[in-house]
């Protein structure tokens, strides 16, 4: 097995039910669309790794970051709205540096910072009024509507990210940014 097979091992299972009742369905990987396996998703358990879910098929809509634990009653705890229809596991142990350059505006227009560490706050730290574009060169990120890492977020993996509202996420600034790190376990 490969290190990087290693780093990618997770596992949640989804129940339709609140409480872990009802039809189950076991991922251990990305899943795009959860109405194939169930008809809805009121509760999961996170036995091994870290997991986004989302409320929309093929990772799009609002996001929630899951780590290992039980979640009797995901939609009240998350304030998620809908069900989960879609997750994305997310590779852990990371041994490089995190590396992301945000931008103020789309197409990475407007200011730009790089950024190494976690930031509670864009506008106290670099005088950015928000972030609306980003390229993620190395490290998994959360970054979050709202300062000191709160309200509906976005989960980052390397690549480009020239317009937010592409993802499903219209109308929203990222005030914060969090790098994911070895804590899934």
């Amino acid at each position: 097995m490969t290190n990087t097979g290693m780093n990618m091992r997770g596992k949640i299972t989804f129940y339709e039910e609140k409480n872990f009742q009802g039809r189950s369905y076991e991922c251990m990987n990305d899943c795009s669309d959860m109405t194939s396996n169930l008809s809805r998703c009121q509760s999961c358990r996170v036995e091994s790794g870290c997991f986004m879910v989302y409320d929309r098929s093929n990772y799009m809509g609002n996001q929630c970051f899951m780590k290992k634990g039980e979640y009797s009653d995901y939609m009240s705890m998350m304030g998620m709205r809908d069900c989960i229809k879609s997750c994305r596991m997310i590779p852990m142990q990371h041994r490089g540096q995190y590396r992301m350059k945000i931008y103020e505006k789309e197409n990475f227009g407007g200011q730009s910072h790089e950024m190494m560490e976690d930031c509670d706050n864009v506008m106290d730290r670099y005088r950015m009024n928000e972030c609306q574009s980003c390229n993620v060169m190395d490290g998994h990120w959360l970054m979050y509507e709202q300062p000191q890492f709160r309200g509906k977020m976005m989960y980052m993996r390397p690549g480009e990210y020239r317009n937010f509202m592409d993802m499903g996420m219209s109308g929203q600034r990222f005030m914060s940014m969090r790098r994911i790190t070895d804590s899934c376990n």
